[in-house]
């Protein structure tokens, strides 16, 4: 039998040994390698989400006004007469009952005088009488004549007594003697325009609201009138029309603003800040303010399963900053990044902002987000 040189023999040894080697090997990073991970579900869009409460927030509207004097009426005389007196300069300050100008008489206070002693026999003849009917002394019509000239020496008093105390002009109210135009000796006549007596204690702010804003206000409600040096004026709304001016369609309104000091602002125009009821808002900047497809404000938020929802707003009120609405869920899982990106009903990925300000890479500018207080 012929042998296997030991050459051939050495070399089949070690093909046999690689062989086993890597059958081995093979099997060995079988057993250790993992088994495959299943699939992992696809993520939706990524929005940045902030959490946020309503606040409770205190609208105003801002409307330019009219201040006016509360009361002021135009001072006239009803009888004629000569300008003998003028007891209170123009500019006083005068109380309810003060005298104001005083009118030439003619001996008024004599008449009156005659007249009420004409008047005390006339009712002592009348009490007379009365006797004398009841004990069928005199007859009825005697009676009813005395009584008839009782009632016309009542009247004659009340007459003259009208006549000297128009010669005396007194205020109607308390004010201020705004104007006084008329000298000593002017002979005025019944009706003549003297002077002008104004209230000054109380303003009336007299101004023009649009038919948007009315239907916010009701009478009661303060009001802050400031004026062009920076003084401020508090009050309250007195007055709101029932019927819109047909030319600008606006309402007029009017709010008594207290003026103690007696300050020089009739006439004037002023600002006033009219403060209406507290209401529950949210904030966000105005950049996250959208239209549906009605064409009305609405803000995209998150509802409890990740799906992105569109809700109709009302705008309460507005700055560069801040917009102010209601009508929302609280509390509100806002999107202040990505809503342009999504669509209604999507299921989207959250990430709160702080997160997604600390994991994201500078880009040099600033992110909006919604204000949260």
């Amino acid at each position: 039998m012929r042998r296997i040189p030991f050459s051939y023999a050495l070399a089949s040894l070690l093909v046999l040994a690689l062989v086993i080697w890597l059958a081995l090997g093979n099997f060995q990073g079988f057993q250790n390698a993992p088994p495959d991970a299943p699939d992992r579900q696809e993520e939706g869009p990524r929005v940045e989400v902030v959490e946020q409460h309503s606040i409770a927030f205190i609208p105003e509207q801002v409307i330019q006004g009219q201040l006016t004097a509360q009361r002021e009426t135009t001072l006239r005389a009803n009888i004629a007469g000569f300008v003998t007196d003028k007891p209170m300069a123009q500019g006083s300050r005068v109380a309810a009952g003060d005298t104001l100008l005083v009118l030439d008489n003619d001996a008024l206070p004599e008449q009156l005088q005659q007249a009420r002693d004409e008047l005390a026999v006339a009712e002592a003849e009348y009490a007379g009488a009365r006797n004398l009917r009841e004990r069928e002394l005199i007859s009825q019509p005697e009676l009813l004549r005395l009584q008839s000239a009782l009632s016309a020496s009542a009247a004659s008093v009340a007459q003259l007594q009208k006549q000297l105390d128009d010669s005396r002009p007194t205020a109607p109210f308390d004010g201020v003697l705004n104007r006084v135009e008329v000298e000593l000796g002017d002979l005025l006549q019944p009706g003549e325009e003297w002077g002008q007596l104004v209230d000054d204690r109380r303003l009336k702010g007299a101004a023009w609201v649009s038919q948007q804003q009315v239907g916010d206000l009701s009478v009661g409600l303060p009001v802050t009138a400031r004026l062009l040096n920076g003084d401020h004026l508090e009050g309250e709304l007195t007055f709101i029309s029932h019927r819109a001016e047909e030319a600008t369609r606006s309402f007029y309104v009017e709010a008594t603003l207290d003026n103690p000091a007696g300050k020089r602002l009739a006439g004037a125009s002023a600002e006033l800040t009219i403060t209406l009821p507290p209401r529950q808002v949210h904030t966000l900047s105005p950049a996250l303010l959208s239209l549906n497809s009605e064409g009305q404000l609405a803000v995209k938020h998150l509802d409890d399963n990740d799906q992105v929802q569109q809700t109709t707003v009302e705008l309460v009120s507005a700055d560069t900053r801040r917009a102010y609405v209601t009508g929302l869920p609280d509390p509100l899982r806002l999107i202040t990044l990505g809503a342009g990106m999504v669509d209604v009903g999507e299921t989207v990925t959250p990430v709160a902002t702080e997160e997604a300000t600390i994991s994201r890479p500078s880009t040099g500018q600033d992110s909006v987000h919604a204000p949260v207080d």
